[in-house]
């Protein structure tokens, strides 16, 4: 049994511990206030240009955009891993590592290359340990991340599609459903296809005059539009990870509590046993005398 000096150290090392966590959730806990404002500002302008998206998918036009354009087979497909920069945010990372982990997995079964864009310490660390050909990487985007950081890496993979180097582009983040649940998604990057503007079949067709022209116009809106699901799946990430890293340390403080409590109960049972030994001591030289 360990000495009662020994429960005390372990006692007021648990204690530190928990004051670490505590401040840790009350963190993340103002952190995931601002984040979620953060994902909720950006909800309209994702909508409005979805929209205009899907009006443009159904207008007369005689340009097609490369990115609407379906290609007949599929050798090699890009995949934007989004993750975190940091840990100590439960089974966040994991997940979504898991998920992307599978979807690679199922795809270099059919005979698919896989080609990587890592946002984020926590994916770019995981794809490199599995041999993933990364493509491109944005790391140390902190607690507000901006469109100029994301556009350069993204870039490269979109270039890539446009080359026809990359078949296809998907998108791997986590989806920020409320406090307590967060899911990781996979969602088709390129080529949009029409059901993703979620748009309903309307009775008359768009028309709309371009100004100077239809490809200058389709063109620049359609790279908005990647531009803002990728920066909307950074910022849904942001959110569940400030979300999750509060729920891990307010269940990291619960458990300190706990384990201070056993602790304590173990201190004073070999308290009093060291008590009750002096006095059988003290007793018995009394009799022997």
């Amino acid at each position: 049994m360990a000495s009662g000096k020994e429960i005390r150290t372990k006692i007021k090392s648990v204690k530190n511990t928990q004051k670490i966590t505590r401040a840790m959730e009350m963190v993340a806990t103002s952190k995931m206030r601002k984040a979620q404002e953060r994902m909720k500002a950006a909800r309209p302008y994702g909508e409005k240009i979805r929209n205009v998206a899907g009006h443009l998918s159904q207008a007369l036009v005689d340009y097609e955009h490369p990115y609407l354009q379906t290609r007949d087979t599929v050798k090699r497909v890009g995949l934007i891993m989004v993750s975190s920069d940091k840990g100590l945010c439960g089974g966040l990372n994991t997940n979504a590592l898991r998920s992307a982990f599978n979807k690679m997995k199922e795809l270099h079964n059919n005979g698919v290359e896989t080609v990587v864009t890592a946002i984020g310490n926590k994916g770019l660390g995981f794809m490199k340990r599995n041999g993933a050909k990364i493509l491109s990487s944005a790391v140390g985007l902190g607690d507000t991340p901006h469109l100029e950081q994301l556009i350069g890496p993204i870039k490269v993979m979109i270039d890539a599609y446009v080359a026809g180097e990359v078949d296809e582009v998907h998108i791997v983040y986590t989806r920020f459903i409320n406090t307590m649940k967060q899911e990781p998604v996979i969602e088709q990057l390129l080529p949009l296809a029409s059901e993703s503007f979620e748009q309903p079949k309307s009775a008359h067709n768009w028309e709309y005059l371009y100004e100077p022209d239809a490809k200058t116009v389709i063109d620049d809106l359609m790279n908005r539009y990647v531009e803002a699901l990728v920066y909307q799946a950074v910022a849904e990430n942001i959110a569940s990870e400030q979300a999750a890293r509060m729920v891990a340390m307010k269940a990291a403080t619960d458990n300190a509590d706990n384990v201070i409590g056993s602790l304590q109960l173990l201190y004073n049972k070999t308290r009093q046993a060291a008590i009750t030994k002096e006095l059988s001591e003290i007793v018995g030289g009394a009799a022997a005398v």
